[in-house]
């Protein structure tokens, strides 16, 4: 993947991180996350593995090989 690639992946995954811990946080304001505690779980899940995926992007886009054309290229 090209670092603008990883870029659009990261975004992404932080909007889904984002959107997923506000509905986290209605389910616990409601006291659903004890009533639901299955769906609760699944959010849970989700919530984790996205920030384990753009951990993994972000790293990956730390590795990538600089452009050339870069001004700190020498």
């Amino acid at each position: 993947m090209t670092e603008d690639e990883h870029q659009r992946v990261i975004d992404e995954l932080d909007t889904v991180i984002r959107d997923t811990r506000a509905l986290m946080e209605r389910f616990e304001a409601s006291g659903m996350d004890e009533a639901m505690a299955g769906d609760y779980a699944q959010l849970h899940d989700l919530y984790s593995r996205a920030v384990s995926d753009q951990k993994a992007h972000t790293l990956a886009t730390l590795v990538l090989p600089r452009r050339s054309n870069d001004p700190g290229i020498n």
